[in-house]
Parts: C-alpha cells; sequence; structure tokens
C-alpha cells in the first residue's frame, strides 16, 4: 500500500487523526493508522485497544482477537478488553471460550457490570 497524508505527523497528530476516523466510523483507515502507532509504541495499551475496536467493527475478527489479547496480556484488569475479547469470540462462535471472558468481567466489574455493558452498546452504536 501507499502512504497516504493520514500516515504522517506526529505521533499526537495520528492518534488524533485515528480517533476522528473511528468516529467517523472509517474503520480501516483508524486501523491502518493505529497499526503503525501501535508497531511505535507497543507497550501504549490506548492504540492497541481502539486497534482492537476498529478491527472488531470491521469484522476483522481474528486481527481484533490478537490486539485484545496483547492488552490483556499488559493490562490483565483491563475489563473492557475482556469484555470486547468476550464479543468477539461470541461473533466468532465461539461461546464456551467467550462466556470465560464475560464471567471475569461480571465479576471484575461487580455492580459495574450493567454499566459496563451498557457502555459498550453505546460504542458499538
Amino acid at each position: 500500500m501507499e502512504d497516504t497524508y493520514y500516515e504522517f505527523g506526529t505521533s499526537a497528530d495520528r492518534w488524533d487523526r485515528a480517533q476522528l476516523f473511528f468516529e467517523a466510523k472509517e474503520y480501516l483507515t483508524a486501523a491502518r493508522i493505529l497499526g503503525g502507532l501501535v508497531q511505535e509504541v507497543p507497550e501504549q495499551v490506548a492504540p492497541r485497544l481502539l486497534l482492537a475496536r476498529a478491527y472488531y467493527h470491521s469484522a476483522r475478527l481474528g486481527k481484533a482477537e490478537t490486539q485484545l489479547r496483547e492488552v490483556l496480556k499488559r493490562d490483565p484488569v483491563e475489563d473492557y478488553a475482556r469484555l470486547m475479547l468476550g464479543r468477539t469470540l461470541e461473533r466468532q462462535g465461539r461461546q464456551s471460550e467467550a462466556d470465560t471472558h464475560l464471567r471475569m468481567v461480571q465479576a471484575m466489574a461487580g455492580d459495574l457490570g450493567p454499566e459496563l455493558l451498557a457502555q459498550e452498546q453505546r460504542t458499538q452504536g
């Protein structure tokens, strides 16, 4: 693929641009920008999590799963990543694996479980 204008600039510029593309539901473009950011700063969770979300929304579920598992390796208590992993596994027809992660989210979130699910529905809309 050839480079385009949105892949240039500082990391902060590209992060902002990726968020704008994501909010505009241009998930493939957002993923392209975020992929470069993740390579540059692999230790940061936020770009990787947004990349996973972009993959999820563009039905690139295997790639979403890979990024979510990497997020959870780096931050095992990232409940939103665990919830997304559960939903990603569900969409792949892997319900028993999904149930494990979804139960963990519920246990981690406690009373916040319904709130977290509501947040997920808002971001998926």
